[in-house]
């Protein structure tokens, strides 16, 4: 199999990177940080990419670079005659498909925002209306299937030109105008009236959000966020690993894309609490009720109330637009590669079906919130049990099976995955004195991680 490559380095580390930064960044990071207590709760957030995040990619990149495969074979390549890792490819599949379900009708409606701020249709409404326009919007089907169905189509037509030539070319450059948008839009943000009392709640650690949620629900949302925001287990990072040459040792190359990661969350914060702390009294919303509304509905009420604020709302929503469209490119090239690999169509017709499977697949999400509104589990509706399937399932089950391949003599092993992750004379080396964190600890913070948020789901 003739397979193909990057063009460059920071092709790799920008896409690898636009894979992981997404819509979770930008509105779930701020809120969960706001709710448990700001500055305090950042640093353990970062502790935990230390702990978790940067082992598991490591050992998925790794997986994917060896195997030189997608998530869709490359447990049928490394795993030992007899073994059944590869029944591993059926949960990222399953993975791959269901986040893209309801994650292109959540870009489909940045589209039509970032439109509506275009316009100014959206900075007119009063912030009291912001909440029934939203909801007019989402159950508006007609209007949401054909944003969904143009988010589908431009993004398997960009995979569809290749590698190269699609989807690092456009990606990087896509990567480099959010990465401008984020540093603009904060830099106007630190100079809000309140933006120093933002900053210190944002900076200076307290524990105050210790002492009103208890040290272990704040260790618990900080775990949760540092593994989901990544969105490793899934296959989604291993494909990128199958790309790139092996020139470079793959610690350093996953310490920069969690880098670049966390530096868009980081800069959110810089957006969202100097804004909050001056037109919305320091709230930004209940970590118990965090979900995409936030930014079409409280954040969008501050915009509106901000001089140029429909410059600002049009400005964010376009590199929300970003955020959101670089995670479904990347998806969408591991769900190709799976059929590539699986099947002996080109490019351009297994995007044409998978636009096709893919449309059909998002119905139910988008028709949640109209004709199917009634389907609930609890007070889940379809999206939020596609999402909690995803993020408290598939991806604390899926890091746990790439970690355990990689650390143990039962799978791949610690040997080959260490040969692999340091081969190169570039970056840092996977120090062997972890072997034991690998194989034992780790593991179990993935299960804790899995436990918690399986908890959520009854209290």
């Amino acid at each position: 199999m003739n397979r193909e490559k990057f063009g460059s380095r920071l092709g790799f580390i920008l896409i690898s990177a636009g894979c992981a930064i997404g819509l979770g960044n930008v509105y779930r990071f701020p809120i969960i940080t706001g709710s448990y207590g700001g500055a305090l709760f950042v640093l353990i957030y970062i502790a935990f990419l230390l702990l978790l995040g940067i082992p598991c990619m490591t050992a998925e990149l790794a997986v994917g670079r060896a195997s030189q495969r997608s998530i869709a074979s490359s447990f049928d390549v490394l795993e030992r005659k007899g073994q059944k890792w590869h029944f591993m490819k059926y949960i990222g599949i399953i993975g791959n498909y269901l986040l893209m379900m309801f994650y292109t009708t959540i870009s489909g409606w940045m589209v039509l925002y970032f439109i509506g701020y275009l316009n100014g249709s959206i900075s007119a409404v009063p912030g009291e209306k912001l909440g029934a326009f939203f909801g007019g919007m989402v159950t508006n089907s007609p209007l949401i299937i054909t944003a969904t169905f143009g988010v589908i189509l431009v993004c398997f037509g960009i995979c569809s030109l290749g590698l190269q030539k699609g989807v690092e070319r456009i990606t990087k450059y896509m990567m480099i105008i959010l990465f401008a948008l984020m540093a603009g839009i904060a830099i106007y943000a630190l100079t809000l009236d309140n933006a120093a009392e933002g900053l210190k709640f944002y900076l200076v650690p307290s524990l105050d959000g210790i002492k009103e949620h208890g040290l272990w629900t704040v260790i618990s949302a900080a775990m949760g966020q540092a593994f989901f925001t990544l969105s490793i287990g899934i296959g989604s990072i291993a494909i990128f690993g199958s790309y790139i040459k092996k020139e470079r040792r793959l610690l350093g190359e996953a310490i920069t894309i969690v880098s670049l990661d966390t530096t868009i969350a980081l800069m959110s914060g810089l957006i969202i609490f100097p804004a909050c702390f001056t037109y919305n009294n320091g709230v930004t919303a209940d970590a118990g009720t965090v979900g995409a509304s936030f930014l079409f509905t409280t954040l969008s009420s501050i915009f509106n109330k901000m001089p140029g604020g429909q410059i600002i709302g049009t400005l964010f929503f376009l590199f929300m637009i970003f955020a959101a469209v670089s995670t479904v490119i990347a998806v969408f090239e591991n769900i190709m590669s799976f059929w590539l690999e699986l099947t002996k169509l080109g490019r351009k017709k297994v995007a044409i079906i998978n636009v096709v499977l893919m449309l059909v697949l998002s119905l139910p999400c988008i028709l949640g919130f109209s004709y199917l509104s009634g389907v609930k589990i609890g007070p889940k509706n379809i999206m939020d049990i596609e999402d909690f399937i995803v993020s408290n399932v598939l991806l604390p089950v899926g890091s746990l099976v790439y970690v355990l391949f990689c650390s143990h003599r039962f799978g791949w092993g610690w040997k080959n995955f260490n040969d692999e992750v340091n081969s190169g004379t570039k970056g840092l080396k996977f120090p062997k004195a972890l072997k034991i964190y690998m194989q034992y600890i780790l593991p179990v913070i993935i299960l804790v991680v899995f436990v918690s948020g399986i908890v959520t789901l009854f209290i």
